[in-house]
C-alpha cells in the first residue's frame, strides 16, 4: 500500500500508482473492471481487483466503496464537450478522488490535460461512439495498413503524454506486437491477452445483460436473479391486492383494537 496525498491535498492510501503501473509493464498482469455505485466499487476492492474505471459523475460514491484502488474518470463525450468543460472536469474528478482521468477525445485534448500532469487514459481501437467513421462495431486492426496505422496512433497518444490507454476490440497479435513497442500502459478490452492489464465491465462479468458483447465472459448470473425480483415482486403486490379484496389482509398480527371497556367509553363519547 503507498502512500499518496490526492489533488484535493488529502492523504490517501493506493494500492497502485502511476509509477507502479508503468514500472510493470511487460512484468506483471493487472485487472480493471468498471464500478459506478459504491457497492460495486466494494465489491471490485473485496475481489482483490487492481483498478476500477467509474464515469467521472461517480467518483465520490465510488470511492466510497474503495477507498485504496486506483481509480480512473471516464470524461464521456457527451458530458464534457469543450476544453474547458474537460479541463474543469478532469480536475473536479481528481479532486473528488480519482487517480486518473479517461478521455476519447483527440490528442490535442490528451496533451492539454497531460501538460498540467493529469495522468491520462486514451482509448484506441474501437470507439464505439465514433464507430460510424469505421462502418459500424467491428473490430480495428484487421488488415495490415489498419494495424499499421494503430501503431501509428498509439506512438501519437504516447507522444501526447498518455501514460495508458484503453484498446477495445483489436486483434490479440496486433495487439501484442504494438504493446510490447510503446511505453503505454495497454488495457485490454476485447483486445486479448497480450496487454498490460485485464478489463471488462462489471455487468458482463458477472452477467448482467441480455446482450453481451462477443468479447466479454459471464462468470455470474445476476440477469437470472434480477429477473426473479421482478417475477416475486409482481407475485407479492398481486397476492396483496387480492387479500386486500377479499378481506384477508390485515389479520389480527398486522392489527391493534382498543380494549373493550375503552372502546365502549369512546362510543359514548361519540355518541
Amino acid at each position: 500500500m503507498k502512500n499518496i496525498y490526492t489533488w484535493a491535498a488529502k492523504p490517501a492510501k493506493r494500492t497502485l500508482t502511476v509509477a507502479d503501473l508503468k514500472a510493470a509493464k511487460g512484468k506483471r498482469k493487472f485487472t480493471q473492471v468498471t464500478a459506478n455505485s459504491a457497492e460495486e466499487a466494494e465489491a471490485a476492492e473485496k475481489a482483490r481487483f487492481d483498478m476500477i474505471i467509474s464515469n467521472a459523475k461517480n467518483v465520490i460514491p465510488v470511492r466510497q466503496g474503495s477507498k485504496n484502488l486506483f481509480l480512473t474518470a471516464a470524461l464521456v463525450l457527451n458530458e464534457f464537450v469543450t476544453q474547458e468543460d474537460i479541463m474543469r472536469g478532469a480536475f473536479k474528478a481528481l479532486e473528488n478522488g480519482a487517480d486518473a482521468v479517461m478521455t476519447p477525445r483527440s490528442m490535442d485534448v490528451v496533451e492539454m490535460l497531460a501538460k498540467e500532469d493529469v495522468p491520462v487514459m486514451g482509448h484506441l481501437g474501437l470507439v464505439p461512439r465514433k464507430s460510424t467513421w469505421i462502418g459500424g462495431l467491428r473490430a480495428v486492426g484487421k488488415t495490415a495498413d489498419e494495424a499499421y496505422e494503430l501503431f501509428q496512433n498509439f506512438k501519437r497518444l504516447e507522444n501526447a503524454g498518455a501514460f495508458s490507454a484503453e484498446c477495445e476490440v483489436i486483434p490479440e497479435n496486433v495487439m501484442g506486437e504494438i504493446s510490447k513497442r510503446t511505453n503505454i500502459v495497454t488495457v485490454s478490452l476485447g483486445s486479448g491477452r497480450n496487454a498490460d492489464v485485464m478489463y471488462l465491465f462489471m455487468e458482463d462479468i458477472c452477467g448482467d445483460t441480455e446482450n453481451p458483447p462477443r468479447h466479454s465472459k459471464a462468470y455470474g448470473n445476476l440477469l437470472k436473479l434480477r429477473n426473479e425480483i421482478k417475477i416475486e415482486r409482481i407475485k407479492a403486490l398481486k397476492a396483496f391486492k387480492k387479500d386486500s379484496m377479499t378481506g384477508k389482509f390485515p389479520g389480527k398480527k398486522q392489527s391493534s383494537n382498543l380494549e373493550n371497556k375503552q372502546f365502549e367509553e369512546f362510543i359514548n363519547q361519540l355518541d
